[in-house]
């Protein structure tokens, strides 16, 4: 079920979807005209999605900011090097995103309960850090046997682009080859079960069982998150099924959703500084953080930044 970028995809059958997802009421065609035809209705929590045929608009300028996103993560893998600074990699990014006539959409960003709007144009979270990192959250030049997730959220157009990989510095120890091999078997597994109709709990528990059938452990409380026009939106998307609740919420035609596991080596358990950004993990652990986004089709999950997979993570020089 998992397709690439754009390949099998009808125009007649995409969908946009309405301001209790992603559009703004001024901007929802449904919403103004009152009109509806051939509607799916489905709930998740206390949000609502009405998706509407023939509406390509958005799913193109997903696509387009998606793109951004690989692109950005194509060019820091060409560029990042041992010895690099944090501040260094948010700078470069900056340029880049600059270059693609597109903004951050993380840099002056407020979230509920953390005072200072987020700093950095990424986010950059190292070795024990599982995300939110910021440019000035460590301060030691990156060396062999650091492990760094680049989260970049792209603005391009007014629509989102939002995806993390993460990066191997020197040769890898056993433990970080299979962790990170972990967490990517994780989230493309996770992937294939987010079919049309189908219930979230079939992500949580395929992420959740690759994981600790490894060894590891999902980051507690985290997960992926609906977006659009803005980039946090309903629903919630957990990554695992323990101590979470969850619902009959079920995937449908239309949706647009970051997923990412953030896979753990030593504990689930997390410890932040509610005045500040970056989570990490409560014992000092390793943690690896990978995040696509992706489009519910009516034949299935298409990524739309499935050009990560194939980015050189493993950086040597």
């Amino acid at each position: 079920m998992l397709r690439e970028r754009g390949k099998g995809l009808r125009k007649e059958r995409f969908y946009s979807i309405c301001s209790r997802h992603a559009i703004p009421d001024k901007d929802c065609k449904l919403c103004n005209t009152g009109t509806w035809q051939n509607v799916a209705k489905g709930t998740a929590g206390n949000a609502v999605y009405k998706v509407w045929p023939g509406l390509l608009t958005n799913l193109e300028q997903a696509t387009e900011s998606a793109n951004r996103v690989v692109e950005i993560h194509q060019r820091l893998s060409q560029w990042l090097r041992i010895g690099v600074k944090l501040p260094q990699i948010d700078t470069f990014v900056r340029h880049q995103l600059a270059d693609l006539d597109s903004k951050s959409c993380f840099r002056g960003y407020k979230a509920k309960g953390v005072k200072p709007v987020f700093p950095s144009y990424s986010c950059l979270s190292i070795n024990d850090c599982i995300v939110h990192g910021t440019a000035g959250s460590y301060s030691e030049p990156i060396k062999e046997g650091d492990v760094l997730s680049i989260d970049i959220g792209v603005s391009y157009r007014g629509f989102i682009g939002d995806a993390a990989w993460t990066y191997i510095f020197g040769e890898p120890s056993e433990t970080v080859s299979k962790l990170t091999s972990c967490a990517k078997d994780a989230i493309l597994s996770g992937i294939y079960m987010m079919t049309p109709e189908s219930p979230f709990k079939n992500w949580s528990q395929t992420v959740q069982q690759t994981v600790e059938n490894a060894g590891f452990h999902c980051a507690e409380g985290l997960g992926g998150h609906g977006y659009g026009q803005k980039l946090h939106m309903d629903p919630f998307l957990p990554n695992m099924v323990t101590g979470t609740y969850l619902d009959d919420t079920k995937f449908k035609e239309g949706m647009l959703l970051a997923v990412e596991p953030m896979v753990c080596v030593g504990t689930g358990k997390v410890r932040h500084d509610k005045s500040g950004w970056p989570i990490y993990t409560a014992d000092g652990s390793l943690a690896v953080h990978y995040e696509h986004d992706v489009y519910i089709d009516e034949d299935g999950p298409v990524v739309l930044t499935e050009g990560l997979n194939n980015i050189n993570d493993l950086i040597l020089k």
